[in-house]
Protein backbone atom coordinates (compact mmCIF):
# COMPACT_ATOMS: atom_id res chain seq x y z
CA UNK A 1 0.00 0.00 0.00
CA UNK A 2 1.19 3.22 -1.43
CA UNK A 3 2.39 5.91 1.78
CA UNK A 4 0.18 8.71 1.33
CA UNK A 5 0.70 12.22 3.35
CA UNK A 6 -2.61 14.16 3.93
CA UNK A 7 -1.53 17.69 4.91
CA UNK A 8 -3.24 18.76 8.24
CA UNK A 9 -3.25 22.39 7.26
CA UNK A 10 -7.00 24.16 7.58
CA UNK A 11 -7.41 24.49 4.53
CA UNK A 12 -6.76 21.34 3.11
CA UNK A 13 -8.65 19.75 5.77
CA UNK A 14 -12.16 21.50 5.73
CA UNK A 15 -14.48 23.21 3.14
CA UNK A 16 -14.20 26.21 5.21
CA UNK A 17 -17.59 27.40 3.05
CA UNK A 18 -19.83 25.51 5.63
CA UNK A 19 -19.28 27.42 8.81
CA UNK A 20 -19.81 29.81 10.32
CA UNK A 21 -16.11 30.61 11.65
CA UNK A 22 -14.68 30.75 8.71
CA UNK A 23 -13.34 33.93 8.97
CA UNK A 24 -11.19 32.98 11.78
CA UNK A 25 -10.54 29.28 10.63
CA UNK A 26 -9.63 31.08 7.26
CA UNK A 27 -6.40 33.12 9.05
CA UNK A 28 -4.97 29.98 10.63
CA UNK A 29 -1.87 27.32 9.53
CA UNK A 30 -3.25 24.50 11.65
CA UNK A 31 -7.09 23.90 12.61
CA UNK A 32 -6.40 23.46 16.57
CA UNK A 33 -4.86 27.01 16.74
CA UNK A 34 -8.49 28.00 16.95
CA UNK A 35 -9.21 25.76 19.95
CA UNK A 36 -8.88 28.57 22.25
CA UNK A 37 -10.33 31.07 20.86
CA UNK A 38 -13.71 28.97 20.74
CA UNK A 39 -15.53 30.71 23.51
CA UNK A 40 -14.78 34.54 21.76
CA UNK A 41 -14.93 33.39 18.36
CA UNK A 42 -19.37 32.28 18.97
CA UNK A 43 -19.51 35.53 21.46
CA UNK A 44 -18.26 37.48 18.32
CA UNK A 45 -20.10 35.82 15.49
CA UNK A 46 -22.96 35.62 17.75
CA UNK A 47 -23.55 39.62 18.25
CA UNK A 48 -23.27 39.58 14.23
CA UNK A 49 -26.73 36.60 14.20
CA UNK A 50 -30.08 38.20 12.87
CA UNK A 51 -32.86 38.35 15.41
CA UNK A 52 -35.04 37.64 12.81
CA UNK A 53 -33.51 33.99 12.33
CA UNK A 54 -31.92 33.27 15.88
CA UNK A 55 -33.44 33.68 19.40
CA UNK A 56 -31.17 34.82 21.72
CA UNK A 57 -32.42 33.29 24.79
CA UNK A 58 -29.78 33.58 27.60
CA UNK A 59 -26.32 35.59 27.63
CA UNK A 60 -24.21 34.83 24.75
CA UNK A 61 -26.78 31.46 23.66
CA UNK A 62 -28.25 31.98 20.07
CA UNK A 63 -30.41 29.86 18.99
CA UNK A 64 -31.90 29.77 15.06
CA UNK A 65 -35.52 29.99 15.41
CA UNK A 66 -35.70 26.78 12.60
CA UNK A 67 -33.50 24.89 14.85
CA UNK A 68 -35.12 22.13 17.47
CA UNK A 69 -34.09 21.76 20.71
CA UNK A 70 -35.78 18.84 23.40
CA UNK A 71 -36.92 19.63 26.60
CA UNK A 72 -34.56 17.86 28.12
CA UNK A 73 -31.57 19.31 26.65
CA UNK A 74 -29.07 21.42 28.65
CA UNK A 75 -27.63 24.56 26.51
CA UNK A 76 -24.67 26.36 28.49
CA UNK A 77 -23.19 29.76 26.90
CA UNK A 78 -21.30 30.62 24.59
CA UNK A 79 -23.34 28.93 22.61
CA UNK A 80 -24.95 28.95 19.04
CA UNK A 81 -27.30 26.58 17.40
CA UNK A 82 -27.85 26.59 13.67
CA UNK A 83 -30.62 27.05 11.21
CA UNK A 84 -32.65 23.54 10.79
CA UNK A 85 -30.37 21.89 13.83
CA UNK A 86 -31.94 19.05 16.15
CA UNK A 87 -31.13 18.99 19.50
CA UNK A 88 -32.24 15.48 21.12
CA UNK A 89 -33.30 14.84 24.44
CA UNK A 90 -30.97 14.87 27.29
CA UNK A 91 -28.31 16.79 25.13
CA UNK A 92 -25.21 18.22 27.00
CA UNK A 93 -23.68 21.54 25.68
CA UNK A 94 -21.67 22.56 28.15
CA UNK A 95 -20.50 25.90 26.26
CA UNK A 96 -18.14 26.67 23.94
CA UNK A 97 -20.05 24.87 21.43
CA UNK A 98 -20.47 26.59 17.80
CA UNK A 99 -23.00 24.16 15.93
CA UNK A 100 -23.58 24.35 12.08
CA UNK A 101 -26.81 24.42 10.20
CA UNK A 102 -28.62 21.11 9.57
CA UNK A 103 -26.84 19.10 12.68
CA UNK A 104 -27.85 16.41 14.70
CA UNK A 105 -26.79 16.22 18.20
CA UNK A 106 -28.48 13.34 19.88
CA UNK A 107 -29.84 11.95 22.39
CA UNK A 108 -27.19 12.04 25.90
CA UNK A 109 -24.56 14.09 23.69
CA UNK A 110 -22.13 15.88 25.24
CA UNK A 111 -20.56 19.37 23.93
CA UNK A 112 -17.24 21.46 25.02
CA UNK A 113 -15.32 23.49 23.28
CA UNK A 114 -16.43 22.58 19.80
CA UNK A 115 -17.13 23.77 16.05
CA UNK A 116 -19.44 21.36 14.30
CA UNK A 117 -19.76 22.46 10.48
CA UNK A 118 -22.99 22.52 8.45
CA UNK A 119 -24.97 19.16 8.49
CA UNK A 120 -22.42 16.97 11.49
CA UNK A 121 -24.06 14.10 12.86
CA UNK A 122 -23.47 13.41 16.49
CA UNK A 123 -26.62 11.09 17.21
CA UNK A 124 -26.36 9.58 20.51
CA UNK A 125 -23.91 8.87 23.15
CA UNK A 126 -21.23 10.74 21.88
CA UNK A 127 -18.32 13.02 23.65
CA UNK A 128 -17.17 15.25 21.67
CA UNK A 129 -14.50 18.18 23.47
CA UNK A 130 -12.12 20.14 21.87
CA UNK A 131 -12.84 19.12 18.88
CA UNK A 132 -13.65 20.34 15.12
CA UNK A 133 -15.68 18.40 13.11
CA UNK A 134 -15.85 19.40 9.43
CA UNK A 135 -18.58 19.05 6.81
CA UNK A 136 -20.69 16.07 7.24
CA UNK A 137 -19.20 14.12 9.56
CA UNK A 138 -20.40 11.53 11.60
CA UNK A 139 -19.71 9.83 14.31
CA UNK A 140 -21.08 6.55 15.31
CA UNK A 141 -22.27 5.59 18.48
CA UNK A 142 -20.42 5.86 21.58
CA UNK A 143 -17.81 7.69 19.70
CA UNK A 144 -15.51 9.97 22.00
CA UNK A 145 -12.90 12.60 21.25
CA UNK A 146 -11.08 14.15 24.22
CA UNK A 147 -7.95 15.67 26.04
CA UNK A 148 -6.04 15.58 22.77
CA UNK A 149 -6.18 16.96 19.24
CA UNK A 150 -9.62 15.93 17.25
CA UNK A 151 -10.14 17.19 13.63
CA UNK A 152 -12.56 15.77 11.85
CA UNK A 153 -14.06 16.10 7.84
CA UNK A 154 -15.85 12.98 6.81
CA UNK A 155 -13.98 9.43 6.38
CA UNK A 156 -11.34 7.83 8.87
CA UNK A 157 -7.42 7.94 10.02
CA UNK A 158 -5.72 8.12 13.03
CA UNK A 159 -2.00 10.05 13.84
CA UNK A 160 -0.88 9.20 17.00
CA UNK A 161 -3.25 11.40 19.06
CA UNK A 162 -4.36 13.37 16.48
CA UNK A 163 -7.77 11.98 14.84
CA UNK A 164 -8.55 13.47 11.58
CA UNK A 165 -11.10 12.35 8.85
CA UNK A 166 -10.36 12.85 5.55
CA UNK A 167 -12.85 14.64 3.28
CA UNK A 168 -16.15 13.05 2.25
CA UNK A 169 -19.10 13.89 0.24
CA UNK A 170 -22.37 12.27 0.90
CA UNK A 171 -23.94 9.63 -1.46
CA UNK A 172 -27.09 10.15 -3.64
CA UNK A 173 -29.59 7.46 -2.38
Amino acid sequence: MPNHIIPLRTQALFDLTHTLARPRLEHTEYPWEILPDIPAIIREIGATLDPARYDHPAEDVWIAKSATVAPTAYIAAPAIIGENTEVRHCAFIRGSALVGANCVVGNSVELKNVILFDHVQTPHYNYVGDSILGYYAHMGAGSITSNDLTIVSGGSLTAGSINVLTTWQPTAY
